[in-house]
């Protein structure tokens, strides 16, 4: 029963584009079941397998986002920390990996002596003498070093780590091959059997959250937290250039994919997606 369960939902996950959309297979299906002498046997076989089938994929999703983030967090804590901490903090004289970090804080280091001028002028802070503003100075300054070479610590860490994590999820992957077809095919049928409006409504969240009128400003703030998560120069010509060309390579991507697949599959969504759209 079970290899007749796991041969019927690969079959289903690799089950290719027709010239008739999946909807009017599913009516001719669904008359054919119902004249099959046979239909209620076949209709628990099929509850069996569909069940198997969303156990199995959400065992398999579970696997596939805990694991690399445990493995991710464990080897920083565990074996990274200790050993980047001592190779860097003690025994490099760098504070920061790039130029990006510098100007930071530099930056940091004005705002701290302006505000600090401007609360003794304002009279919120009595008038001190020259060298409890340069200790106070000193201080900060000490405090930001700090700060940031630790920012560089974590960004040599995370690159070690998140290249572990990548590794751990391409293995799972390729171990579990049939756990693989299984969500495949969960994922087709999940999405397949929305109906007409739902479709037509995830593209459109889908389009204007990455390629819509206000994403380059999302796509600004996403691409510097990453330039900070490994530690790289946050160039702005770099930022730039790739908001003004992946959004609209993603853009193009996603509308040959609704008139390649989709208006195969599911005419009648692209045409509620474009009366939507309007």
């Amino acid at each position: 029963m079970k290899y007749w369960n796991l041969k019927k939902i690969n079959q289903s996950a690799f089950e290719k584009t027709g010239i008739i959309p999946r909807s009017m297979n599913k009516l001719f299906n669904r008359f054919k079941q119902e004249l099959n002498p046979n239909a209620e046997v076949e209709a628990l076989e099929e509850f069996k397998v569909a069940k198997y089938q969303t156990s199995t994929s959400v065992k398999y999703i579970i696997v596939l986002l805990i694991i690399p983030i445990l493995i991710n967090q464990l080897s920083k804590i565990i074996i990274l920390d200790p050993i980047i901490n001592h190779v860097w903090n003690r025994s490099s004289d760098y504070i920061f990996l790039n130029r990006s970090q510098e100007e930071r804080a530099f930056a940091d280091l004005q705002r701290f002596e302006e505000k600090l001028h401007f609360e003794i002028l304002i009279g919120k802070l009595d008038s001190v003498p020259i060298k409890n503003v340069q200790k106070k100075m000193s201080d900060k300054a000490l405090e930001i070093a700090l700060e940031y070479s630790q920012e560089s610590a974590n960004a040599i860490k995370n690159i070690i780590a998140d290249f572990i994590s990548i590794i751990i999820f391409l293995s799972i992957l390729i171990i579990n091959k049939r756990q693989f077809s299984i969500l495949k095919s969960f994922v087709n049928e999940s999405i397949y059997g929305l109906s007409d409006t739902a479709k037509a409504f995830l593209i459109i969240l889908f389009t204007d959250i990455f390629v819509g009128f206000h994403s380059p400003h999302g796509w600004e703030i996403v691409i510097e937290a990453i330039l900070r998560h490994f530690g790289l120069p946050e160039s702005r010509d770099f930022i730039f250039i790739f908001i003004s060309t992946f959004p609209v390579v993603l853009d193009t991507i996603f509308k040959y994919w609704i008139f390649r697949y989709l208006n195969k599959i599911s005419p009648s969504a692209v045409a509620t997606y474009h009366n939507m759209n309007e």
